[in-house]
């Protein structure tokens, strides 16, 4: 029971620390001439992420970790961590166009166009089959799944209209 909290505290302080930064690189972004799109569809994103965790503090404070699982958490953190390094003052949780800068093709986005996206799915899953809640991790990748795809599609036409 220790270990389930120390584990849900940790996710708890590292998403609000992940807030404060995204929200601190938007400022810095949209100050530079940057602009956001997609605005409407972020309060759901927010929300499916809030219910996420909220939902884990309920169903698994008190339940075991499974070890396995719960490695495999950690190596997206790991993955995690490599994106916001490799995009440094750009990375944030919203949908910002910074006009004339190029496309990050560093880092992890040498092997795949959104690694971020493939984290916070595998995240999805991951922490909840670690306390032992299948189903949960799957509703919940397959809710993310959906918002994905409005939002990969506001990106890409976001950004095909940069571009021109």
């Amino acid at each position: 029971m220790i270990l389930s909290i120390l584990v849900l505290g940790l996710v708890t302080v590292q998403r609000l620390g992940e807030l404060v930064l995204a929200r601190r690189n938007t400022r810095r972004l949209l100050a530079r001439g940057a602009y956001e799109v997609g605005a409407s569809h972020y309060p759901l994103i927010v929300l499916l992420h809030a219910a996420w965790l909220a939902g884990l503090w309920v169903l698994a404070w008190d339940r075991p970790v499974q070890w396995v699982w719960l490695a495999g958490f950690l190596g997206l953190q790991a993955l995690r961590v490599w994106v916001i390094t490799t995009l440094g003052g750009r990375w944030t949780t919203r949908v910002i166009i910074l006009p004339g800068a190029p496309l990050v093709a560093g880092g992890p986005y040498r092997f795949i166009s959104h690694p971020n996206y493939v984290v916070v799915a595998g995240e999805m899953a991951a922490l909840p089959l670690a306390f032992g809640l299948p189903i949960y991790g799957l509703v919940f990748f397959l809710l993310n799944a959906a918002v994905l795809t409005v939002r990969l599609s506001v990106e890409a036409k976001a950004l095909a209209r940069a571009r021109v």
